[in-house]
């Protein structure tokens, strides 16, 4: 060991700024700033590697069967996203074959379902088990471009935020578009006059989601007009749209001529009749809605997510991986506490919960509400079991 001179690359403490001394030897700061940038660069290549070979990807029951995990029930719509995401990860790999005589176009989905059934929830955990980036926008921020609010080029540079500005790591995502229906068509007709919100922004999406090359703020928005843009291909990148689409199951109904007149017994106890309704839903609904012909041909995919029931709702409580029931346990038990809870305090839980009517999202401010008192007095007790 020289302790005048670099251990990795020769040189001479005069030839430096300074030596770092370690167990075995000296290394200069030349030789820690190379180090770094080799290490950041291993690591920034680590982030998002997506299989290169058919053996390595996940079939989609195994990606059924994460999800399995994490999200109850809906088991329709988990198939049909795990199909969607691994002909997804196969169109990658089909587009790096140079010799391919066929191009495969992708299948965007659309997610129709109650708020708190479990949409964002889906989307979410599937991002967990993917190797490429992937990101949820809001629908309801982006506005038509020239107006207060977000450009739909906005949901790229949240992509490209995810993806490390990688553009060839962002044209292989996934995006999640959160609350399509809240830029329906505001009326029936086709618009004469601006409809900055609805209509608008559906044509807007329509390049992004068709595959086209799109000039993407790196920073987003309209705030910084002297940024240089960044182009993006999004023919690879697969959306996925979700929206509670409230009233769409009066548009079904119509259609079916199965709308029920009065106050009749079945209309009284029926969720297993509005499961088979909305199991009904087509394209044709969700233009009635107030979607575009042109948005909704850009997402061949159509899926719905149940009606949640108190056998459901009473499951989503305790089995998940990370059930409500779980992580307050684990937080009391950050103060020695060991809490309890009772299949009939689950129960009643469940059940003012579904009298708000706010769907499994509601299970946590119910649960917050009966802990109240115990968590404003912890440390009186060791043991709390809720009756």
């Amino acid at each position: 060991m020289n302790p005048n001179q670099c251990s990795f690359c020769g040189r001479k403490r005069k030839e430096v700024q300074m030596l770092v001394s370690g167990q075995e030897g000296f290394i200069c700061e030349n030789c820690i700033e190379q180090a770094h940038s080799i290490v950041k660069e291993s690591v920034k290549g680590q982030g998002f590697a997506p299989a290169s070979t058919i053996d390595e990807l996940k079939k989609p029951k195994e990606i059924k069967e994460f999800l399995d995990q994490y999200v109850i029930g809906q088991d329709q719509a988990k198939k049909q996203l795990s199909i969607a995401v691994y002909n997804h990860y196969k169109r990658l790999l089909h587009a790096q074959n140079e010799n391919r005589e066929v191009e495969i176009e992708k299948s965007n989905i659309i997610m129709i379902g109650e708020t708190g059934t479990g949409k964002t929830l889906l989307a979410k955990t599937i991002a967990r088990e993917l190797n490429v980036p992937f990101c949820i926008v809001d629908a309801t921020i982006l506005t038509e471009a020239g107006y207060v609010g977000e450009d739909v080029e906005s949901i790229l540079s949240r992509l490209l935020m995810v993806a490390d500005y990688d553009v060839e790591k962002a044209e292989k995502g996934i995006v999640f578009i959160d609350e399509i229906d809240k830029i329906a068509r505001k009326s029936d007709n086709p618009s004469i006059t601006r409809d900055v919100s609805g209509e608008g922004v559906q044509q807007g999406l329509l390049k992004l989601l068709e595959g086209s090359i799109v000039n993407v703020p790196p920073q987003g928005g309209r705030k910084h007009p002297d940024q240089k843009y960044i182009q993006v291909n999004t023919q690879n990148i697969l959306f996925i749209a979700g929206g509670a689409f409230d009233g769409i199951k009066e548009i079904i109904e119509r259609r079916l001529n199965k709308q029920a007149i009065g106050f009749s017994a079945e209309k009284m106890s029926r969720i297993e009749e509005d499961d088979y309704i909305l199991s009904q839903i087509n394209a044709m609904d969700l233009r009635k809605f107030g979607l575009i012909p042109e948005l909704l041909g850009r997402f061949p995919i159509v899926t719905y997510l149940d009606k949640l029931t108190k056998e459901t709702m009473v499951r989503i409580m305790k089995e998940p991986k990370n059930s409500i029931i779980n992580q307050f346990v684990e937080l009391f038990k950050m103060d020695g506490i060991n809490l309890k809870f009772k299949d009939s305090a689950v129960e009643k839980i469940v059940e003012e919960t579904m009298e708000k009517g706010l769907g499994a999202r509601g299970l946590r401010g119910t649960t917050e509400k009966v802990l109240e008192d115990y968590m404003f007095n912890i440390g009186e007790q060791d043991q709390i079991i809720l009756k």
